[in-house]
């Protein structure tokens, strides 16, 4: 009997048996949203393209699908409202159409994009899915 007692008091005590530990780790980037607004914004089509934009907005919003994107300060974000909440998205989840956008449609072009010729239409257009990574690079800095 008394061994019947300290082995389930070992047991209960944990004593003798591998401890289960969990753990959680929760990292929070402040990351502003790209645009306030407090009406829907016009959005017009970009030509050639199922995606929208809105061209008095002082960022680059896009509408494509029932949802915003925006390209802000080297991340892209997403929401499902003109007025957020905006989630951080990896470039891979971003949708190809989106990723297509030529340049001269956004309000801050991605950083690589403001080194290249205007004469030049071609290279101006904003980078394929294929060379997306380029997009996450650090936010351009004043110089």
């Amino acid at each position: 009997m008394y061994k019947n007692l300290v082995l389930a008091l070992t047991m209960a005590a944990g004593l003798g048996l591998p401890a289960v530990v969990t753990a959680q780790l929760s990292i929070n980037v402040n990351v502003p949203p790209p645009v306030v607004l407090v009406s829907p914004p016009k959005l017009v089509i970009v030509p050639n393209s199922p995606v929208k934009y809105a061209p008095e907005v002082n960022a680059n919003l896009f509408f494509h699908e029932g949802r915003y994107y925006s390209l802000h300060e080297g991340r892209w974000l997403v929401a499902s409202s003109y007025s957020g909440p905006w989630v951080v998205i990896e470039v891979g989840k971003v949708p190809p159409p989106v990723i297509a956008v030529p340049v001269k449609y956004y309000k801050v072009p991605p950083g690589h994009a403001k080194k290249m010729s205007h004469g030049d239409e071609g290279a101006r257009d904003a980078p394929r899915a294929g060379q997306a990574g380029t997009l996450l690079g650090p936010a351009p800095t004043a110089s």
